[in-house]
């Protein structure tokens, strides 16, 4: 079964752009392309989409109330578009329930894995933006934040595997860094996640960053 997408973006040339790198994928199908807010929730409630590609800056809705009002759902998958200029706004969205982040000029080829990624559950977090924007927005977070204590301490492979997810690692890509599978990555995150009450690795690796592990040697 595709893949069902909405984009959610204010500049015609980026969802044109968007809309014919996916629809070039036999498992992905794009349901909608809307110009704002609004019409993003208007479009998620009439078609019921895997994923959401959402710009944060559009008209009626930015996308950061559109984030609030659809966390808690199962679906969408929300993917943030963002350029460097938003860091504030991201960090906004992360704590908003964000799956993942892009920058509007990524390659078509992040496009389409960050859409598969959501699409499961997983992540795509872009090193480019979430590392550099997590650490420089750890130090102006509030306290009570940085503090959240995990229900459970963290095991010493589960604070390895943090930290890599906390520099943009991908699943893969930790396994291959940690010599530990796949299945193993998924299990420990999902670990760390329950004890975190986190809603996303999204999430886990702000805390990272807010706690202080991330730079933590390990």
């Amino acid at each position: 079964m595709a893949i069902r997408v909405i984009i959610a973006d204010d500049q015609e040339m980026v969802r044109t752009g968007f809309r014919m790198i996916l629809e070039s994928q036999p498992d992905i199908e794009v349901v909608a392309d809307v110009v704002d807010g609004e019409a993003a929730l208007a479009a998620v409630a009439a078609h019921r989409p895997d994923v959401l590609l959402l710009d944060i800056r559009m008209p009626k809705l930015d996308g950061l109330e559109v984030t609030r009002r659809l966390c808690g759902q199962d679906k969408p998958r929300i993917v943030i578009v963002t350029t460097f200029d938003l860091d504030e706004y991201v960090h906004a969205a992360l704590h908003g329930g964000a799956s993942g982040f892009l920058l509007k000029d990524a390659s078509p080829a992040m496009l389409v894995e960050a859409v598969r990624a959501a699409s499961v559950g997983d992540s795509l977090v872009s090193p480019a933006i979430t590392v550099r924007l997590l650490r420089e927005m750890a130090p102006r977070t509030p306290a009570s934040v940085a503090a959240r204590r995990p229900a459970e301490p963290l095991t010493d492979r589960e604070r390895e595997v943090v930290r890599c997810l906390a520099r943009g690692l991908t699943n893969a890509e930790i396994g291959g860094e940690l010599f530990v599978s796949l299945s193993t990555v998924k299990t420990h995150l999902a670990n760390v996640q329950a004890k975190l009450d986190a809603r996303n690795r999204v999430e886990i690796a702000a805390w990272a960053w807010e706690s202080g592990l991330a730079s933590t040697p390990a």
